[in-house]
């Protein structure tokens, strides 16, 4: 179990204060978290062409320097600060990269797209077990939910991410694996089971 001043709640306070090395910690608590959302952004976005982890990595670049914007309270609040720095952030890389985009309008919608993505993530991640577990109630679930997919087997993950959070069909999934439909229900019950396990674990 995590040390009492390296919970997020924690952390927040110390970096208000002006500790640099606290705010670094608090924002790992937050790498696998963006990794998710900016995985659901680029995959909606076929025009971008970049690395989720360079992504997210550019996005708590950013953090550092603006936050003394930051006037949220609590962790909720501050998931949701540094999800809306990533989908500018990958607005950004997706008019730097995309050419010929010049028409206002344009950037606006792709904007716009990048938004929906990055809270349809969101939301997907925080609705993807079938009933909230009594352990994460403390801690924002969505943020608690990416940790955990991050301990998963490659299988479990992949089934996990295809089917409750970018909603692919069974089908579609089986063929991406090299499955059966039947099998691919089989692993994804097994993963969710296996979520559940692990978020009942945590701190």
């Amino acid at each position: 179990m995590p040390r009492l001043d390296e919970f997020p709640e924690m952390l927040l306070a110390r970096a208000r204060a002006g500790d640099a090395a606290a705010l670094g910690r608090l924002l790992e608590h937050y790498r696998n978290y963006l990794r998710v959302i900016a995985r659901s952004v680029m995959s909606q976005a076929l025009e971008l062409k970049l690395d989720a982890s360079d992504l997210v990595q550019e996005t708590f670049l950013k953090a550092h320097r603006q936050f003394a914007d930051f006037a949220g309270s609590d962790e909720p609040e501050l998931a949701s600060w540094l999800r809306k720095i990533l989908v500018r952030t990958a607005a950004d890389q997706a008019k730097y990269h995309r050419a010929g985009v010049r028409d206002h309008r344009r950037l606006v919608a792709l904007e716009e797209l990048f938004d929906r993505a990055g809270g349809a993530a969101q939301r997907a991640l925080a609705d993807s077990l079938p009933s909230p577990s009594s352990m994460i109630i403390r801690r924002e679930r969505a943020v608690l939910l990416a940790d955990a997919l991050e301990k998963l087997s490659e299988d479990y993950r992949t089934v996990f991410i295809l089917r409750s959070i970018e909603r692919v069909p069974f089908e579609e999934i089986a063929a991406h694996l090299g499955r059966t439909p039947g099998a691919v229900r089989v692993l994804w019950t097994r993963a969710i089971r296996r979520m559940g396990a692990l978020l009942e674990e945590q701190p």
